[in-house]
């Protein structure tokens, strides 16, 4: 009877290292944000050393956009997800709203997309083959996917943003006879950052904080980070804590508008520090507004 009082939750959606990397797949509200066409990828391997640990892969693209005018920002992503036999695939478009307001820029976002739910039963060890609990082969699942968005930044110096994913609380049904099922609580995401700059210019300390939680559980991270910015390039790094969960490392440069960040993560849960997530983190921004007034001006040699 104590046992029947009992439950087990888990995470669904991947907790990266690098969030203040990876904002818009956190926030829809974040898209076309700079002006700046951004593409943005991540890898990461949870647990190393684990049989069948968890693997994300992550690729997402925003950029303003223009034709409709400077107010409006859009995007696209996809995520891969594998945790031993389930498997997670996301695709998404967003479209996001700015507007001036008090000095800064508010946003509002809004993403929608497919979510697809796979289990390889064909792969699972039971003692009774026949239990029809248990799938004995490959099965998925469908189900659209909503999230929505609202950020604020003051001239690039602290942003705020809250956030809802799975607001519909999807729910996928797998097998052709529909006899398994996952279904997702809405998930929200507070969300802010702060940058100081030092009385060297090329000294900035950057700080950011996400927390999420589903109101019956919660996971918070705190970043912070050294950046230099020379004149080749801009390099960081720093760390991440999240109580209860892990602290990790993070060490990253800039050139040419490629970013390369690494981190490793160490769960402070009892799991040893050589079992933590290695991250990668890949990221290019360029400007693409080709009607940016001045962009062609240029001056003669002969009348300076």
């Amino acid at each position: 009877m104590l046992l029947l009082s009992l439950s087990a939750r888990a995470q669904f959606d991947v907790a990266f290292t690098n969030s203040w990397a990876l904002q818009s797949f956190y926030n829809p509200a974040v898209a076309g944000a700079d002006g700046l066409l951004n593409v943005q990828g991540a890898y990461s391997m949870q647990m190393a050393g684990f049989e069948n640990a968890p693997a994300t892969m992550y690729v997402g693209a925003d950029l303003p956009a223009f034709f409709l005018g400077p107010a409006h920002g859009v995007g696209i992503g996809f995520m891969n997800d594998k945790a031993a036999l389930f498997s997670t695939k996301r695709m998404y478009v967003q479209y996001v709203y700015h507007q001036k307001l008090f000095g800064g820029r508010m946003s509002i976002g809004v993403r929608g997309g497919l979510l697809n739910e796979g289990f390889d039963g064909s792969k699972l060890d039971v003692n009774d083959t026949n239990d029809p609990c248990f799938a004995s082969s490959q099965v998925t699942g469908n189900a659209f996917d909503l999230d929505v968005g609202l950020r604020y930044i003051y001239k690039g110096i602290w942003y705020a943003g809250v956030s809802a994913m799975h607001c519909l609380s999807p729910s996928m049904t797998m097998g052709d006879d529909k006899l398994y099922k996952v279904s997702l609580d809405p998930v929200m995401c507070l969300s802010g950052g702060y940058v100081y700059r030092f009385r060297q210019p090329q000294f900035k300390l950057c700080g950011d904080a996400l927390l999420r939680t589903d109101l019956l559980d919660w996971r918070g991270d705190v970043t912070a980070r050294l950046e230099y910015d020379g004149e080749k390039g801009r390099m960081y790094g720093g760390l991440m804590y999240s109580p209860r969960h892990s602290v990790a490392v993070l060490l990253g440069f800039t050139f040419h508008g490629v970013n390369i960040g690494y981190s490793y993560e160490m769960y402070t849960t009892g799991i040893g520090a050589l079992h933590g997530s290695h991250e990668l983190v890949l990221g290019y921004q360029t400007d693409l507004n080709l009607f940016k007034k001045g962009k062609n001006m240029h001056k003669s040699v002969r009348l300076l």
